[in-house]
């Protein structure tokens, strides 16, 4: 496609060079810049690609889109001028791939907790029900022809990554897109998602997270209540149904369904108001027992995933697929015991030991209130944790972390998770304060090393103890202020096991 092409949608400050340049390709990281590439310079926390447009230029870039003015214009070079290159990066992308979300049926999940999990079981049950379907989510990506893990270190990658599975998905065959819509991505400040069109918004809850970027929980739930703003936004798709579905359990719920023109559906664990709710609930660490109810239909259902978090999303992804479909209940319901859980959440490590070792990616306030009680009141021995928090991120929800973990744990381990610059025991003393003030002579311990720190809970481990290893779940690297690290949470843990002389 040509630049001009390209640009139909932008608003351009200032202009240098040809316009009829062909594009072969859009990068923002001058080191993935190929022949022919649109290079964006854009300017991030700690670094601006405006300092590297002469690299990109070297590699073989032949268009730059930028908001600074710039000290040299190369002739052969064509540099487009805007006010936030970031945001115009979004409706370049979308034109690059000729809009592949006008040709799919877009299906976005946002919440604190459980986004990647709902965008799993909803995959599941459209392959169950014969629906072609692809899917991006923290945890990985269908977009050809199999799964493949994410290793971008962003739920919601940047646009030309979005659009460019999003095109994937729909070259491949399938029909419907499930997209993880994070509060970043669905900001105004990122536009990654801006130039997607979305069919469905489903929301899965809203607590403490990312305060550090929105600034305050008030902007946080707008930011992410832009993906029910899409749906009234975006150009009506012919025969594909438009709606949002909310957890009616979550008390910002009602504010979710005002941002929508379009019908919103709800879900809920024991509230009979809700368009699909549950009764008869038995929930363990092995799984649920339920019955469902939507409209007149009744059906008795179960779940091999513990704990009513799951049980939360089985239902957002099941009403999803019944609205969108128009499939009864039963139907759904028959498809549910194979549903399997995402990697990295509630994660089984076993070698044979005489207690219970699970990896979960629990990192926020919410997830530990709805995790650890659980696990608590299925722990006969004691309950271990083995968590940090991410530097550069919410500092409020540290504190909040450590009561939790206080309230419900036995023995405590404080760890790195992503320092990224800050220091990594300046994180722990901040979250050990809490703990220690919430509970005096708590069992705490401090160990940076995070190989370390779980070798410290197996070995004082014992029968019938359950330990929890949170906060890095599926993710394959730790982020210090030196770069990322290879990681592996499971992996490490098995080691770990071995180590102690645990054979399987």
């Amino acid at each position: 496609m040509t630049l001009s092409g390209l640009l139909q949608n932008i608003e351009i400050l200032k202009s240098h060079g040809s316009l009829d340049q062909a594009i072969k390709g859009i990068a923002y990281d001058s080191r993935e810049v190929k022949e022919g590439f649109l290079f964006a310079a854009l300017q991030g926390l700690h670094i601006d690609g405006h300092r590297y447009i002469e690299e990109a230029i070297a590699r073989g870039a032949v268009a730059v889109l930028h908001s600074q003015a710039l000290s040299q214009y190369r002739r052969e070079i064509s540099y487009i001028q805007v006010e936030n290159s970031r945001r115009a990066l979004s409706p370049l992308a979308a034109a690059l791939y000729n809009y592949p979300s006008r040709e799919l049926t877009v299906v976005g999940v946002t919440g604190t907790d459980g986004k990647s999990s709902t965008v799993w079981f909803i995959y599941q049950l459209c392959e169950a029900l014969k629906k072609s379907a692809g899917f991006i989510s923290t945890v990985q990506f269908k977009a050809q022809a199999g799964e493949e893990k994410n290793t971008l270190r962003q739920s919601t990658p940047e646009a030309p990554a979005i659009h460019k599975l999003l095109r994937q998905i729909k070259d491949s065959g399938s029909t419907i897109a499930i997209v993880e819509a994070t509060s970043h991505g669905l900001s105004s400040r990122t536009s990654r998602l801006a130039n997607v069109d979305f069919d469905v918004a489903i929301l899965t809850n809203v607590t403490h997270e990312h305060l550090e970027f929105h600034g305050t929980f008030a902007q946080y739930r707008s930011d992410k209540a832009n993906l029910f703003r899409a749906l009234s936004r975006s150009p009506q798709k012919a025969h594909i149904p438009r709606f949002g579905v909310v957890n009616m359990d979550d008390p910002n719920h009602e504010y979710f369904r005002s941002q929508s023109d379009s019908p919103v559906f709800s879900y809920s664990l024991n509230n009979r108001q809700a368009d699909l709710y549950a009764s008869n609930v038995a929930s363990y660490l092995s799984g649920s027992t339920f019955t469902l109810h939507h409209q007149a239909e009744e059906q008795s259902a179960a779940v091999s995933l513990p704990g009513l978090f799951n049980l939360e999303n089985i239902m957002a992804a099941a009403l999803t697929v019944i609205k969108l479909f128009e499939v009864p209940l039963a139907a759904v319901c028959a498809q549910l015991t194979a549903v399997k859980g995402v990697k990295g959440r509630m994660e089984i490590v076993d070698l044979g030991q005489p207690f219970r070792v699970f990896v979960d990616y629990a990192h926020t306030p919410g997830a530990f209130m709805r995790l650890l009680p659980l696990v608590k009141e299925h722990t006969r021995g004691k309950l271990t944790a083995v968590f940090g928090s991410a530097g550069e991120r919410d500092i409020e929800k540290r504190v909040q972390q450590g009561e939790i973990a206080a309230r419900y744990c036995d023995r405590i381990i404080l760890t790195d998770e992503d320092p990224r610059g800050e220091d990594p025991m300046t994180i722990i003393r901040q979250i050990a304060s809490a703990i220690e003030q919430a509970a005096p002579g708590k069992e705490l311990f401090l160990v940076a090393d995070r190989k370390e720190a779980i070798k410290l809970a197996l070995t004082r481990a014992e029968n019938e103890d359950t330990v929890l290893l949170l906060g890095k779940g599926h993710e394959s690297t730790i982020i210090y202020s030196t770069g990322a690290v290879h990681w592996d949470e499971h992996g490490t843990a098995l080691l770990c096991l071995e180590e102690l002389g645990y054979r399987g």
